[in-house]
């Protein structure tokens, strides 16, 4: 007990095998166990690490898929735009078809009223022309 004692005061000590050893068996256990820990703590920011890189993955091609449907939104709203333009000018097209043919009926009514008035003139001049015989 007193060569430990004397070994304690120059800072050496005995292990539990007997071993000679620099630090006190406490210490060494201590230090020991908070390597542990300081492992287990890296091994956990490592999980953690990995799990951040998978979300932050997951979050990207999020972000791909909605700008991608975006993009289609924004094609299929500009199509029905331009398709509706179509219709527009067609219609367009159509009432002025519509008016123009309006206008040849106007004419040919027109047209017609003369003719009609000129053959009843006409019949009327050859019954005048029969009845003077």
């Amino acid at each position: 007990a007193m060569a430990q004692a004397a070994l304690g005061a120059a800072g050496l000590h005995f292990d539990e095998l007997n071993k000679l050893r620099v630090l006190e068996p406490e210490v060494a256990a201590q230090t020991a166990q908070l390597r542990e820990q300081c492992r287990a703590f890296v091994d956990k920011t490592a999980e953690f690490q990995n799990i951040v890189d998978s979300l932050i993955e997951l979050v990207d091609q999020l972000a791909k898929a909605v700008e991608s449907e975006k993009m289609k939104a924004i094609g299929a709203r500009n199509l029905l735009k331009s398709i509706a333009k179509q219709r527009e000018a067609q219609e367009q097209q159509l009432q002025t078809l519509i008016a123009e043919k309006k206008m040849q009926l106007e004419r040919y009514r027109i047209e017609y009223e003369t003719l009609c008035k000129i053959e009843a003139d006409q019949n009327e001049f050859i019954d005048q022309f029969i009845f003077q015989k």
